[in-house]
C-alpha cells in the first residue's frame, strides 16, 4: 500500500502527473527541502519551515506550485488570486516545463527563507 503522497502522484493521469512528478523531483532535489504530507497535500519545508506545495488548479486544471511567502516575490507570472500571503505558479502541463522559470522563483523563495 502506497503512502498519502506516493498515493497522491500516482493516482493522477498522464499528463498531469509527469509534471507533477517532474516538480516533486525538482524541489526534493534542493538541499534542505524535506517532503511532507499536510493538510492533504504534497508540502514542502526548507529547513523546517513551511516553504511550498504541490496541488491543481480546480478553475485552470493545471499543476501549480504555491509559495508560502509568495506575497514578497515580484514575478510577472505569480498569480495572488484571493490569497493573501501565498501566489501561485501555474504550470501548463500540454507544454515543456519551463525549468528556468521554476527554479529562478525558486531561487528567490529560498533567498527571502535564508
Amino acid at each position: 500500500m502506497l503512502n498519502p503522497l506516493d498515493n497522491f502522484f500516482e493516482q493522477k493521469d498522464e499528463p498531469i502527473k509527469g509534471c507533477l512528478q517532474y516538480l516533486r523531483l525538482l524541489l526534493i532535489g534542493y538541499e534542505d527541502i524535506t517532503e511532507h504530507w499536510k493538510y492533504g497535500l504534497p508540502f514542502y519545508y526548507y529547513k523546517g519551515k513551511m516553504f511550498c506545495y504541490i496541488w491543481i488548479h480546480k478553475k485552470y486544471r493545471q499543476p501549480y506550485i504555491g509559495l508560502v511567502d509568495g506575497n514578497k516575490i515580484d514575478h510577472e507570472d505569480l498569480l495572488r488570486e484571493k490569497r493573501a500571503r501565498m501566489k501561485i505558479l501555474l504550470i501548463n502541463h500540454l507544454e515543456d516545463i519551463p525549468e528556468k522559470k521554476i527554479k529562478s522563483i525558486l531561487r528567490q523563495a529560498l533567498y527571502l527563507r535564508s
